[in-house]
């Protein structure tokens, strides 16, 4: 059995940094609400800390470790398990429907590396999606996550996220609840997307190059940012129609705009 200890120091290359509060572990995997009729998939179990609470409790576990050293210690605590699975490999790099018996009735949990969670995200919203997902992530991502049209660090994430899924704030976890400790405060959140899905393939393309511009130039009106960002070029009289059409004032900045009206404008001015 692997314990919790010091025999394995953690990988800054990896971003690693282990959860050894018990009271949260049990947290985390309580909120996630997965029982004996549900697959899970855990990125980044590192040590077990939450592996151990979930198996023996859900259907069936798939675990996705990089770390060569931690997967073959989680291989040889699970061996006599049937219903866990370990699968050696980057989880950027995974496809997610191959390693799991039905990835959109999945469910998603872990402690992930804070230097690619945009990355991880993305990954995981890419179609198909799972059933439900929840993450442990820097506090500041997890606030722009939720973030609302006008406030601090709303953007292309807060809108690639809420254009596809419903995502809560559940919970903070303070520093000291990790070995070793990080030096950013975290939090966990549970991002749930939308099934079905509320734009189809041509409208995330658009919604994403529209998104990647106007957030790059976010202190500019919209109205400029449409048509001299060189991504997108949209003559003067388009724009000029489209706020008409669509009855929104393009002289506001982009960071004022909710993810439907940043829809809109994607559908009535980008091709698919």
């Amino acid at each position: 059995m692997v314990r919790e200890g010091p025999q394995h120091r953690a990988k800054r290359s990896l971003g690693q940094n282990f959860l050894v509060d018990p009271n949260l572990q049990r947290k985390i995997v309580s909120a996630l609400g997965a029982g004996p009729e549900d697959e899970v998939l855990e990125i980044g179990p590192g040590r077990g800390a939450l592996t151990r609470h979930l198996a023996g409790r859900v259907g069936r576990l798939v675990l996705v470790e990089l770390d060569r050293s931690l997967a073959r210690k989680l291989r040889d605590e699970y061996e006599d398990d049937a219903h866990v699975s370990v699968v050696e490999a980057d989880i950027l790099e995974t496809e997610l429907d191959r390693v799991t018996d039905d990835w959109v009735r999945t469910r998603v949990v872990g402690n992930i590396p804070y230097n690619i969670t945009t990355p991880i995200l993305f990954h995981l919203l890419s179609r198909p999606r799972p059933a439900d997902i929840v993450l442990m992530v820097q506090r500041e991502v997890a606030d722009r996550m939720v973030a609302s049209p006008g406030a601090d660090g709303y953007g292309a994430l807060t809108v690639g996220v809420q254009s596809v899924a419903r995502a809560e704030f559940l919970f903070g976890v303070p520093r000291s609840a990790f070995r070793p400790v990080p030096r950013v405060s975290s939090a966990v959140v549970r991002v749930t997307p939308l099934h079905p899905a509320p734009l189809d393939a041509a409208d995330e393309r658009r919604l994403r190059r529209l998104t990647r511009a106007v957030f790059q130039w976010r202190r500019k009106q919209m109205q400029k940012t449409l048509r001299d960002h060189p991504d997108l070029s949209i003559p003067r009289e388009a724009v000029a129609m489209t706020g008409e059409v669509l009855g929104v004032d393009l002289s506001r900045r982009p960071e004022t705009f909710a993810p439907g009206d940043l829809v809109a404008l994607a559908r009535r001015l980008l091709p698919g």
